[in-house]
């Protein structure tokens, strides 16, 4: 059995797996990130400075701070 789903790569529950909830709980904030996905921006090159819960935002090219190297990426602001 593979351990991620073919096409979203959503984490799959393993046999005698501890923290079955850990796994579980990152497929949910997988979902609710990629499932009818509506961006904040994609020009934005750094974080924001005052980012709201569940907020996302495309990389743009060039980007600085904690965002280097993730041009192209989905960024999304969780937990705080």
């Amino acid at each position: 059995m593979s351990t991620v789903s073919p096409n979203l790569s959503l984490p799959c529950i393993q046999q005698n797996q501890a923290q079955k909830h850990v796994t579980h709980n990152e497929a949910l904030m997988q979902l609710d990130l990629l499932v009818q996905l509506t961006v904040a921006d994609r020009t934005r090159t750094a974080p924001p400075p005052g980012p709201v819960e569940g907020q996302r935002h495309i990389i743009a090219a060039a980007p600085t701070g904690a965002w280097v190297g993730q041009a192209g990426k989905i960024a999304l602001w969780l937990d705080g």
